[in-house]
């Protein structure tokens, strides 16, 4: 039999009787498995780089290779390969967080050459017991080494993880000759240089065209987050079929999937932070179509296949053109219109500059870093350098990643340690990157108020040679979609913002200075809203400002909140004070709201001394080595339970040492109160 002919019937075998392999598939697959080369596959969402890497393993399995390694960013994902390996009759397995009972039953089945595909994250590359049990036999006898979502490799890419940089060094250690596909449908010019000069000049390109035809594409301008969701709720229902609201946040997955409930809307949330079971639960009802809507984060992308998905909308613009296409890809696979829109404003660009702070290191952070582990020449943990470094967690553990990849610390389980080798730090390079994210970030408000054809735009932007009017898009053919909102609508959005019961939970356990669980915790609390929102936001904000007080209407739609949350709280109020003469806005909403609640006021806390703004302090060590010592309680102290107030809470540390300071001084139960919480 021909080797084509071989491979089709493989390729039927998965898809059905009928079909055909489109156009680069089969050569791509004969390049791996008669060539044996290294391919990066840059095609469109949609064009079926999977069944070249199942088609590919299944001709090499009959021909005698070893194991198929998958390299795959997303849990998502990989449920998806799972289930379309075994039409193939090919077992494959992974190695993940949510599957460690079964650890040792896939390391025996590995070793003993009885799996066909093995799909890993590439974090997995940076675990000890699998480097030291499973890297050296997998490398030695690997048949395919398929390296999926291949942009985050680059640096350059919209999605860089650092790990993936490791696969770098699994290339070194495979045996000679071993294939090895690269794949993403999101990568222009300077990221497929920077993968092949990474990966190696051998690197064959194979690079289709991006248009996707079923797609029409959309931009309206929209400030207001509950503008946004009146518009939601105004457009979804028309509609046909199900679809993604990606967000840029984990709050307005939850906020949008609210708001969609109860407006009829079958919705749910889904993010990073969600529970793996229920996240698997999600994935299925949208495929499934009992759930109309899912509002999610990128966490939801790569990977995710649901061909009949008829719509995408973004509640926020991504930052990056590349990410926007990577995105809008989920839709339209195969059906024949597919609506895309894009819900813009200016204060999207908030999110931006947040990502860009927290994605790129800085030059004083990583020597820092770097500094601190020198003069420590031990093992430390992420906590130990909390403790000495301000800096927030996620930017520590993730400067952390970037160093062990470039060699200048190493890491044994869960602590760290300087190397040998001499370091310094990439200014150019970050320079660069910044630069290019920046640019990134013009193009999406280009892209925004842009009168050309959209698709032509975002493949121009992604590097397609051949981008052309697509005859669809709201510039091509006219917008099916405008920003006209009725004032009722929006009114009944902002009212479900207002009642959305926005907690404070209370922390567990202490950190930095003192450790182990927190023995008098505060209880769960309550914010009146959260400091982005338009109107008591909007209106704390220009208090704060100012150095002016809240208004009454505010005053009481804080007394109604603690009434319905707490209807029959007898305690008393008390309130983090300030030194500050001019900052009496705390002090003065804590008197009236008591006055409107009935209950005693009491200035039982005192502030001793001058402290940084919490603000300032960038993870949880430092910002309890910043409240400590600062205030002291004051007798007589309130008997019962205790309402502490404050004007904004985010870290939940100032609440929480006065709590621990009111119970010790025998208060009863604390329940912390703000008029805003930051992260939302």
């Amino acid at each position: 039999m021909r080797f084509k002919d071989e491979a089709l019937v493989v390729l039927r075998r998965a898809l059905g009787p009928s079909a055909a392999f489109r156009d680069g598939q089969f050569e791509a697959i004969q390049a791996l498995v008669t060539d044996r080369r290294r391919l990066l596959v840059v095609q469109r969402t949609g064009w079926g780089k999977s069944a070249v890497y199942f088609v590919a393993t299944r001709l090499l399995r009959d021909r005698g290779a070893g194991v198929t390694i998958i390299v795959s960013p997303l849990l998502a994902l990989m449920r998806d390969q799972i289930e379309a390996a075994t039409r193939l009759n090919l077992h494959a397995v992974t190695i993940n967080s949510e599957n460690r009972d079964d650890w040792s039953q896939i390391e025996d089945q590995l070793l003993s050459g009885a799996v066909d595909l093995l799909l890993v994250s590439p974090e997995r590359f940076n675990n000890n017991d699998f480097r030291e049990r499973l890297l050296g036999p997998l490398t030695s006898t690997a048949g395919l080494l398929v390296i999926d979502e291949a942009h985050c490799i680059s640096d350059w890419g919209h999605d860089f993880r650092p790990d993936y940089r490791r696969m770098v060094r699994v290339l070194e250690l495979m045996a000679p000759g071993v294939p090895v596909l690269c794949t993403t449908a999101t990568a222009n010019d300077r990221v497929i240089d920077d993968i092949s000069h990474q990966l190696g000049a051998e690197l064959t390109v194979i690079r289709g065209s991006l248009d996707r035809e079923s797609l029409s594409l959309h931009a309206v301008e929209i400030p207001l987050t509950v503008e946004r969701l009146a518009w939601l709720a105004k457009w979804i229902p028309r509609m046909e079929g199900s679809g993604i609201v990606y967000c840029l946040t984990v709050a307005d997955t939850l906020r949008v999937a609210d708001w969609l409930m109860e407006n009829g809307i079958a919705a749910a949330a889904y993010s990073g932070e969600t529970d793996a079971l229920l996240r698997r639960d999600i994935e299925q009802q949208l495929k499934s179509n009992r759930v109309k809507v899912v509002a999610a984060t990128s966490a939801l992308g790569m990977g995710f296949d649901k061909p009949d998905l008829s719509f995408v909308i973004h509640f926020q613009s991504p930052d990056s053109p590349v990410a926007y296409y990577q995105q809008v890809g989920r839709a339209g696979r195969a059906v024949d219109d597919a609506e895309v829109v894009l819900l813009w404003g200016e204060r999207d660009e908030d999110i931006w500059q947040y990502f860009l702070e927290t994605g790129l290191p800085m030059q004083w952070h990583a020597e820092e870093v770097v500094s601190y582990l020198e003069s420590v020449a031990d093992w430390v943990k992420v906590q130990d350098i909390e403790s000495n470094v301000n800096m927030p967690n996620a930017r520590i553990t993730g400067l952390l990643k970037v160093l062990d990849v470039e060699g200048a610390v190493e890491k044994e389980h869960s602590r760290y340690r300087r190397t040998l080798r001499n370091w310094s730090f990439d200014t150019e390079r970050i320079d660069r990157v910044r630069a290019a994210r920046l640019n990134e970030q013009q193009a999406m408000r280009d892209y925004a108020t842009s009168a050309e054809c959209r698709m032509k735009f975002i493949r121009t932007a992604l590097d397609d040679a051949d981008a052309g009017q697509c005859g669809r898009c709201d510039n091509c053919a006219g917008n099916r979609y405008d920003s006209a909102l009725e004032s009722t609508a929006v009114a009944r959005a902002l009212t479900f913002m207002r009642k959305r019961p926005i907690t404070i939970d209370p922390r567990k356990r202490w950190a930095g200075p003192r450790s182990g669980t927190i023995a008098n915790q505060l209880e769960a609390g309550r914010a009146l809203c959260y400091l982005s929102d338009p109107g008591w936001g909007d209106q704390l904000l220009d208090a704060k400002r100012q150095h002016s007080l809240l208004s009454n209407d505010l005053v009481l739609a804080a007394s109604k909140l603690v009434n319905e949350w707490l209807p029959d709280f007898d305690g008393a109020i008390a309130y983090v004070p300030s030194l500050d003469p001019e900052r009496e806005l705390v002090a003065d909403f804590a008197t009236r709201l008591a006055e409107l609640l009935g209950v005693q006021l009491s200035d039982c806390i005192v502030k001793k001394r001058h402290n940084e703004p919490q603000k300032l302090m960038e993870n949880s060590a430092q910002q309890i080595f910043n409240v400590e010592g600062v205030f002291e309680i004051r007798q007589p102290v309130p008997p019962g339970p205790v309402l502490l107030i404050d004007d904004v809470v985010d870290s939940r540390w100032t609440m929480t040492v006065l709590g621990d300071l009111l119970i010790r001084a025998g208060t009863g139960p604390v329940y912390p109160f703000a008029v805003a919480k930051i992260k939302g």
